[in-house]
């Protein structure tokens, strides 16, 4: 793994002029054993989410016990123990939190200082994929400067990332003026936020938040939306040919995925592209994620079948509303059905299986980013500004409680897929530019 260099900025904007950054620095290189130690532990220990349920107790147990041995006391608390999480709007119903706590820390500063959340959602997808792994899922794999398995980037090398900012911060002596909070969140995955949300709720609010997602180093202060249907086709079956003659569920998926070009282009004809993703490859993705007719092989008989499950995803533009992105689906499937009527006798079914995920952004010219990007650009870092691709959490901070926040994090790849990995040496400049952040937009009161 590289060596952590020393400098930071020092520009009269800067309330970490004076940080003993030398110091911040050697405490980080010491700490780049246990950085890997750290997120191999995480990422063996299992957290998936498989709604309703979860399964992130075990790694929310082990990170209380890294608070507790640092002096910090750690907040482990039921989501259902949170007054008023379930009357607030935002939630979302359905999920089971048996076993899936929360877990926040406050650092309280001297005083003078800005307060800062470093958040992190402990949970991930299965690990299970359908394309088989070709190393463990569970961390047991280092190649190349790598580390493979599930969570690894996502986003367990950012949760590993903000506890190591805690270790050196105690390990080098420093005190910030301003509050620290750090958190580890459950159910993020799978439109989840319930987490997140608890954590606002609760009262863990602050000046400013970053959320170590999987950026590949860019600084992201906006994110895409998203929205998932559920399509059921029904139609004959059975094995003999006047059984299903005509309407049968694969010429209606045939249709339907013929149609989706069309979904794609009208959102291209009506909506403007935001800056942050002037750049993407795909502005206005619409995926068909998963096709489903029933198992796969001998454990069910050889026959036409009589149903057909589609799953559609497609992203949105951070202004986008609900309404506006709905409207605009349920037209185009009105249209998809109108014309071939022939094929459907039995209307499709169509459902929302997860929440709404709206998009979110800030401005570049927010505080957070400017100083965010002086830190990285004094380390060395060329970090692009840009959006996230992709849906998360963050619309909790910026859309629901105007907490300023943006997502930074390490270089990696095939997150919800095989072979997941995070790149190690990427992980340790993350982690550098972002506690020489923290203790820029904090302030530094005393060191040892």
């Amino acid at each position: 793994m590289s060596e952590i260099s020393s400098q930071l900025p020092t520009t009269q904007s800067s309330l970490a002029v004076e940080a003993p950054i030398e110091t911040l620095d050697a405490a980080l290189r010491g700490l780049e054993p246990s950085l890997l130690a750290t997120l191999r532990d995480l990422v063996g220990t299992r957290s998936q989410n498989i709604p309703p349920h979860g399964e992130e107790v075990g790694c929310q147990r082990k990170i209380a016990s890294a608070l507790h041995a640092l002096g910090h006391e750690a907040d482990l608390y039921d989501l259902t123990e949170v007054p008023s999480l379930a009357a607030h709007p935002e939630f979302w119903p359905g999920r089971s939190y048996a076993d899936r706590p929360n877990l926040n820390a406050r650092i309280r500063g001297s005083g003078g200082g800005r307060s800062l959340i470093l958040s992190g959602h402990i949970d991930t997808v299965p690990a299970d994929t359908p394309v088989p792994w070709t190393r463990s899922p569970w961390g047991e794999d280092l190649e190349d400067g790598r580390l493979y398995g599930r969570g690894a980037w996502d986003m367990k090398a950012g949760v590993a990332m903000n506890l190591t900012i805690l270790r050196a911060l105690h390990r080098a002596g420093i005190r910030l003026k301003g509050d620290l909070t750090f958190e580890t969140v459950v159910d993020e995955e799978f439109g989840g936020a319930n987490g997140t949300l608890a954590a606002r709720v609760r009262g863990y609010t602050a000046d400013a938040a970053v959320i170590g997602e999987s950026t590949g180093l860019s600084i992201c202060p906006a994110q895409r939306g998203g929205r998932t249907a559920h399509v059921t086709l029904f139609g004959p079956g059975g094995i003999l040919g006047e059984q299903q003659v005509r309407a049968r569920v694969v010429d209606q998926l045939q249709h339907v995925l013929s149609r989706i070009d069309a979904f794609q282009q009208r959102r291209k004809l009506r909506v403007a592209i935001d800056p942050y993703f002037a750049n993407s490859t795909e502005p206005f993705a619409v995926w068909v994620t998963n096709i489903a007719t029933g198992k796969w092989g001998w454990v069910q008989p050889l026959t036409v079948p009589e149903r057909c499950q589609v799953e559609i995803y497609w992203q949105a533009m951070p202004q986008e509303t609900q309404e506006e992105v709905e409207r605009e689906f349920h037209a185009w499937w009105r249209e998809t059905i109108a014309a071939r009527p022939e094929l459907f006798p039995v209307p499709p079914a169509v459902c929302f299986p997860m929440r709404w995920l709206p998009g979110c952004s800030i401005p570049a010219s927010s505080p957070l980013v400017v100083e965010f990007s002086a830190v990285a650009e004094a380390c060395d870092v060329r970090a692009r500004v840009e959006g996230l691709d992709a849906p998360s959490d963050m619309y909790i901070f910026q859309n629901c409680f105007d907490i300023p926040a943006i997502m930074w994090g390490p270089e990696g790849g095939g997150a919800h897929q095989a072979d997941e990995f995070v790149d190690l040496a990427s992980l340790v400049k993350s982690t550098r530019v972002l506690a020489q952040f923290v203790c820029r937009w904090c302030g530094v009161e005393s060191a040892a």
